[in-house]
């Protein structure tokens, strides 16, 4: 089995559109926004995201709700 590597950044290629659900999706634009308006993400100029190592869970899911 392959193990993750916790201290590579990771990468997350955003969907073309939102789909407004609650809670929103892990690809979702509006989220990947929230996160780098936090400062635990940067944008690529190809349209993905790096999430930042120490992004927590606890950010993740609250950038959802």
């Amino acid at each position: 089995m392959a193990k993750k590597n916790k201290d590579l950044p990771r990468v997350v290629k955003t969907k073309k559109k939102c789909c407004k659900s609650r809670p929103r999706c892990k690809k979702c634009p509006v989220v990947c926004k929230r996160l780098s308006n936090q400062g635990l993400a940067e944008r690529l100029p190809n349209g993905s995201y790096v999430l930042s190592i120490d992004v927590s869970k606890k950010a993740i899911k609250a950038a959802r709700g």
